[in-house]
C-alpha cells in the first residue's frame, strides 16, 4: 500500500557481467501520490545482438540515433531509484535482481557510484515478483513449450490482468505490469481464501497466506531466504543431468568480484 519504484531494463543480452542496458523504467506509483514516470533510451555502446532485437525490437542502428550515451543514462537510472529508496519507496520488478545486477556491473563499468553508495545508511526494500509467485504458487506447469510457468505474461494471466503483445518486452510496460502482479499477490494474501478467485482457489497447495501482516522490511528479508531455497532447488534439479550445474541463490543483488589483477611480470621472468 505504501509507495512503489517498479523497474525494469531491456538489454542487449543474458549476462549481467557483460551485457549493457538499451531501454530502462522507473514508475513511481502508489502511496497516494501521482504516478512519476521515468523511461531511458540508451545506446549501449556496443552492437545489439539479433536475439535481443528479436525480444524487444531495438537495433543497433535505431539505439545509436536515438539513444542517449550509456554512461550519463545509468548514473540518471541509479540517481532515481535510489531517490525512491530514500524516500522510503519499495523496488519492485520482475526477477529484479537481474535488473539490480546488470546496473550495479553497468555502474562499476564507468566508475560510477554504486546504488548501495548512493542510499549511504538507507534500507534498498525489493519486491520480487518472481520470487513471491513461485513460492506462493510453486507447483504451476508451464503453459505451452514456449511459455513457461512463471514468464511475466503468465503471472498476468494468473493474477487477471490484461497483457498486451505489442507493448510486451518494453521496460516501462513490464515495470507496470510487475508492480500489479504485486499488488496482486499482496491482496491474496489478506483475503479470506473463500473470496481468492476461480483461478487461485484451483491452486494446489498455495501459500500466499505466508505473506501476510509482514512489513515491507519483513518481507524483503524472507524473500532472501526463499530466492536462496528456489534456487538450490533448481540447481539440484540441474544436476540430474548436469552434476556441475550451479545457479546463483543470492538477491536481491549478485555479489561483485573484483577482476583478478593482470600480471606486470614478463612471461618467463623468475618467480
Amino acid at each position: 500500500m505504501g509507495r512503489l519504484a517498479a523497474f525494469d531494463t531491456e538489454t542487449s543480452g543474458v549476462d549481467v557481467e557483460t551485457d549493457r542496458i538499451v531501454t530502462a523504467a522507473v514508475y513511481g506509483l502508489g502511496g497516494g501520490e501521482p504516478v512519476e514516470p521515468h523511461d531511458w533510451f540508451v545506446d549501449p555502446g556496443i552492437e545489439i545482438p539479433e536475439a535481443a532485437t528479436a525480444v524487444h525490437g531495438i537495433t543497433t542502428a535505431e539505439a545509436q540515433t536515438k539513444g542517449e550515451p550509456a554512461k550519463g543514462a545509468v548514473d540518471h537510472i541509479a540517481d532515481v531509484l535510489a531517490g525512491y529508496a530514500r524516500q522510503g519507496a519499495t523496488v519492485v520488478g520482475h526477477n529484479v535482481v537481474y535488473d539490480l545486477t546488470l546496473l550495479d556491473r553497468e555502474l562499476r563499468r564507468y566508475e560510477l557510484s554504486t546504488l548501495q553508495a548512493r542510499l549511504g545508511l538507507h534500507p534498498l526494500h525489493v519486491i520480487d515478483t518472481a520470487v513471491l509467485d513461485k513460492h506462493a504458487d510453486p507447483y504451476r506447469r508451464r503453459v505451452s513449450e514456449t511459455q513457461g510457468p512463471r514468464q511475466l505474461i503468465t503471472l498476468a494471466q494468473v493474477y487477471g490482468l490484461p497483457w498486451d503483445d505489442s507493448e510486451a518486452h518494453g521496460a516501462s510496460y513490464d515495470a507496470l505490469i510487475a508492480a500489479r502482479v504485486a499488488h496482486r499477490i499482496g491482496t491474496l494474501a489478506h483475503m479470506p481464501r473463500a473470496d481468492w478467485p476461480e483461478r487461485i482457489r484451483q491452486v494446489r497447495r498455495p501459500r500466499y497466506g505466508d505473506f501476510t501482516g509482514l512489513t515491507v522490511a519483513e518481507l524483503h528479508a524472507l524473500q532472501i531466504t526463499l530466492a536462496a531455497d528456489q534456487a538450490a532447488g533448481l540447481q539440484a534439479h540441474f544436476r540430474k543431468t548436469d552434476p556441475d550445474a550451479v545457479v546463483d541463490g543470492t538477491w536481491p543483488l549478485r555479489p561483485w568480484t573484483e577482476p583478478a589483477a593482470e600480471s606486470t611480470e614478463p612471461e618467463g621472468a623468475p618467480a
